[in-house]
């Protein structure tokens, strides 16, 4: 029983940033029924496969943010759908969806229609530029993605070399970040609910989230009157904070404290840079011949080398390929790779982990993700029982 079953979520959302959240609350406990369109979620064939595409129900893309979910598929063109949904809702705890806004009052599906047939109900979307009912922009009803919402949040222009093009992150950060503060804000309104009996709407945008995510940048301009840009893997006002090149790969180190900073002094055999920069004004300021030093002395060693020698004294780590990844035990140990069926491929596939660890109630992937419209007669049996108890 995890620490949200008690709660009914309709999860009408596709792509990344939806089904995340809602992977979220499924981990903890939550029945998510994903109400999937004719055809099902887009990313339902997106790759990549263990072996065949055409024998395989889905992707490592789907199955990865979905696992855990129950699948219902409908038309809402569709009156006689139209009806099921409206009457799972009256039972729902919570709706989440991220079309582009007015989609949903298109098929008068809108918070206000679902909240006359559920008034305790917490109605949540996940958009690009957030919907008119929190604050009407001329941006809403545009497309977004994690790459739009990246650009103009301000997270490329701070991400990558000094000397390069501003660089998306990695990981889709527009669609990851938005996704858990959506749920962080479901959940503040499940607990509003249950002081209140009230219901609300929930509204999270990715432009808002990633203006969120780069706070730095943010009180940097307000402070100094410049824009901060691209510094590499450097931080503007702690050092050393950064990447160095190893003799076999790279490793990061953080001693900007001058307890770390002596610590790294004595690791190099360098107590003289210690006592000549004491302080971490001192250090800001000469940075750029302090980084040279640091980066000889790393050029020279191994990472595992160079790890060995300040473990437990400098904070310090090599940076990990995936491979890496899979064979820390640590990884292991903390439950962050998870094992599911993938149907069609006769194997299991790892995926990632729940980090947020419960005592009392741990957050534990429920399974694989569901076949397109797999529980069709569960779901809608579950809805009849209910009507007939009533």
């Amino acid at each position: 029983m995890g620490a949200l079953s008690n709660l009914r979520v309709l999860d009408l959302t596709q792509v990344l940033a939806g089904p995340y959240c809602t992977m979220l609350l499924a981990d903890m406990g939550a029945d998510v029924v994903k109400v999937e369109r004719p055809g099902g979620d887009l990313i339902r064939s997106n790759p990549p496969f263990v072996d065949d595409a055409e024998a395989e129900a889905y992707g490592g893309y789907f199955q990865s943010v979905n696992r855990g979910k129950r699948s219902l598929e409908l038309d809402f063109g569709d009156e006689d759908d139209r009806e099921d949904f409206l009457s799972l809702v009256e039972t729902a705890d919570v709706v989440v969806e991220n079309y582009r806004a007015g989609t949903m009052e298109k098929y008068d599906l809108g918070y206000e229609t679902l909240a006359e047939r559920n008034p305790a109900l917490v109605y949540s979307s996940i958009r690009g530029f957030g919907d008119p009912r929190t604050g009407e922009t001329h941006r809403q009803g545009q497309p977004s993605f994690d790459l739009i919402a990246q650009a103009l949040g301000g997270v490329m222009e701070i991400t990558g070399q000094a000397d390069g093009p501003p660089t998306k992150v990695g990981p889709g950060i527009g669609d990851l970040f938005t996704a858990t503060l959506n749920c962080v804000g479901i959940l503040a309104a499940i607990n509003h609910r249950e002081r209140t009996g009230e219901g609300q709407y929930v509204d999270t945008g990715m432009y808002d989230a990633m203006i969120s995510l780069t706070e730095r940048a943010i009180y940097q301009h307000s402070y100094t009157g410049e824009a901060p840009t691209r510094r590499g893997n450097a931080h503007p006002t702690l050092f050393p904070y950064d990447a160095f090149e190893t003799a076999d790969g790279h490793a990061v180190i953080a001693a900007f404290g001058t307890n770390h900073w002596t610590e790294l002094c004595a690791a190099m055999d360098r107590d003289d840079l210690a006592a000549d920069y004491p302080t971490a004004a001192d250090r800001l300021e000469h940075r750029e011949p302090l980084r040279a030093e640091i980066a000889d002395w790393a050029a020279r060693r191994t990472t595992e080398e160079l790890v060995d020698a300040l473990e437990g004294r400098v904070p310090a780590a090599p940076v990990q390929t995936t491979d890496d990844i899979f064979d820390d035990p640590h990884v292991h140990t903390r439950g962050m790779l998870v094992a599911v069926d993938q149907p069609g491929a006769d194997a299991d596939v790892e995926i990632a982990g729940n980090p947020i660890k419960m005592t009392e109630t741990p957050p534990d992937p429920r399974g694989r993700a569901p076949l397109l419209d797999e529980h069709r007669e569960e779901v809608l049996g579950e809805r009849a029982e209910t009507a007939a108890d009533d």
